[in-house]
């Protein structure tokens, strides 16, 4: 299960994204999550995904 809290969810992703994944995709599909509804969550307190660093920044 995910935080629903966004700032939770920010460190939560973050930490899954630099521990075990080389991209936001590839966490989505491994944990079946629904990545637009992250990046949703996450652009409400003004964090988009950054391929280059792999993280929400």
């Amino acid at each position: 299960m995910i935080p629903r809290d966004p700032v939770m969810l920010l460190s939560f992703v973050n930490l899954k994204l630099r521990d075990y994944y080389d991209s936001f995709e590839a966490m989505c599909e491994d944990m079946d999550i629904d990545g637009a509804d992250i990046r949703k969550k996450l652009e409400a307190i003004d964090y988009r995904y950054d391929e280059e660093k792999n993280q929400f920044v």
